[in-house]
């Protein structure tokens, strides 16, 4: 597991290893639909084992590659991030090269989880996520934000129309390089709009093409999940 050094609260991003799923998805796979469902769930258990949580407080999500914000529940909900006030609850991202983001107010005592893959970063399920957790009690200027493994600039390309979807809804040229996006720094982008202060950003800096990780892309679909954890 790796964790943000600005995090203060439980939290972890999951990698491949430590889990009891075969090949190909050998190690800690916690999600998708092609391993079997018996060591998903036993792999769920080992990795919040390692936190000291347990699976009957899990809230996690039916992931669309929307901007859609749930307020968490124990249980599945359908969209692509959730937050929370209430102590106990657990937030998890799947991930397999979209980005994880983590969000904590220690001050306020507000955390949220986001999964940000392309069609999440253009449609600023960043900025989403934050007027969340202010409707139950954050402040920006109190938010502090882990970016954790997904997929590097170097490894993303894409057709022409993504990168004129990203022009068209305001970002900035730089994210691009020929036919490849920057998530990272289109994420950080959508994080500074929203008054984060850079200070308060911790990027993992790390690709999900790397053996520690499952990629969706690397593996032509045919992978594991990880995830992003985070509770009060």
């Amino acid at each position: 597991m790796i964790f943000a050094e600005n995090i203060s609260c439980t939290h972890a991003f999951t990698t491949r290893w430590g889990g009891l799923s075969k090949l190909p998805f050998n190690g800690l796979n916690l999600g998708g639909s092609d391993d079997d469902p018996e060591l998903i769930l036993e792999n769920r258990k080992i990795a919040l084992k390692k936190l000291n949580l347990s699976i009957d407080n899990l809230c996690n999500l039916k992931q669309i590659h929307s901007n859609i914000v749930c307020v968490a529940k124990n249980g599945q909900q359908e969209g692509d991030a959730l937050v929370t006030n209430e102590t106990g609850k657990i937030l998890a991202i799947s991930i397999a090269d979209c980005y994880p983001i983590l969000f904590y107010d220690k001050i306020n005592n507000v955390i949220g989880a986001a999964h940000a893959g392309w069609r999440g970063t253009v449609s600023k399920i960043a900025k989403n996520t934050i007027e969340k957790m202010c409707e139950l009690g954050a402040d920006k200027k109190e938010i502090y934000v882990a970016i954790g493994q997904g997929i590097s600039q170097n490894n993303f390309e894409v057709g022409k129309e993504v990168i004129e979807e990203f022009l068209n809804n305001g970002f900035n040229k730089n994210i691009i390089s020929e036919n490849k996006i920057d998530l990272i720094k289109a994420n950080k982008q959508v994080l500074f709009e929203c008054d984060i202060e850079p200070k308060n950003i911790w990027t993992m800096n790390r690709c999900t093409f790397e053996n520690d990780f499952f990629s969706y892309r690397q593996d032509k679909g045919k992978t594991g999940r990880m995830w992003a954890l985070i509770t009060l």
